[in-house]
């Protein structure tokens, strides 16, 4: 028998900081954990680095207003209250200082134990990623060591009254098709509606998109497939890493002793 995917331990974190690139990047199953999660009373912030602007053919202002209304809208029915929205530019991310400073600052206006951020890998299970997200997965990975450190951005420390902030866990979402998933959110029942209902609130912007499938009918197949990797109806699965556990390795070699 396969071994099950172990469920991620909610007891170890209250507060849980997700960066992604655009509008809507939670809401293609992540924000059903989400809900999981702000039903529980753990508090979850977002962090946009752009508005979406150049993902509709209208003109990226216009576009920018309407997907942060859906934004919002996404947001309430998952329970998060705190969005933050940058402004660098959409389809354009670079991965550098720029991008790590603004995510590092977040990190610690929020002080989260947990960072869901995205895949930096060129190729995955679903094809090629977009630049946006590969930027956006690295920069965050880096900034969550810069947070931690009184030295790196250090004017957010003495011109800005932060305060360096370690997080505990980072989580990259992934599918049942990618073997490197670690742990599993099980999200049967109201929190997979919820997170259907929270794509399901980017109406204008999935009905820009030729032949897009409907929210209720693809997300609870596809946490369906996760769910099986857990041994319960639907899950949202994650590649998690413990910082402040010993790496593999050494756990390894320590056990072998």
């Amino acid at each position: 028998m396969t071994e099950l995917v172990p469920a991620l331990p909610e007891e170890s974190f209250e507060r849980v900081l997700c960066v992604v690139a655009h509008p809507d990047d939670m809401e293609y199953g992540t924000s059903a954990a989400v809900a999981r999660w702000t039903a529980r009373g753990i508090e979850v912030g977002y962090l946009l680095l752009t508005r979406g602007e150049a993902g509709m053919p209208n003109p990226p202002e216009e576009t920018a207003r309407l997907r942060l209304a859906e934004q919002r809208a996404a947001c309430a029915a998952v329970g998060v209250e705190h969005l933050t929205v940058l402004e660098h530019p959409d389809g354009m991310l670079v991965y550098g200082l720029d991008l790590r400073r603004d995510i590092c600052r977040e990190i610690r206006r929020f002080r989260p134990d947990v960072v869901i951020g995205s895949g930096f890998a060129v190729e995955t299970p679903m094809g090629f990623d977009q630049a946006d997200h590969r930027a956006a997965g690295l920069s965050t990975v880096d900034a969550v060591r810069d947070a931690g450190n009184r030295w790196v951005f250090a004017e957010q420390i003495d011109d800005e009254g932060l305060e360096p902030w370690s997080v505990r866990w980072i989580l990259v979402p992934g599918i049942a098709a990618n073997l490197d998933v670690t742990h599993g959110v099980d999200v049967t029942g109201e929190p997979l509606r919820r997170g259907v209902a929270s794509l399901e609130a980017h109406a204008a912007y999935l009905a820009a998109l030729p032949g897009h499938p409907a929210p209720a009918d693809f997300i609870p197949m596809i946490l369906a497939m996760n769910g099986k990797e857990m041994g319960v109806a639907h899950a949202v699965l994650f590649r998690a890493h413990d910082l402040q556990a010993p790496p593999p390795l050494l756990t390894e070699a320590i056990a072998d002793t």
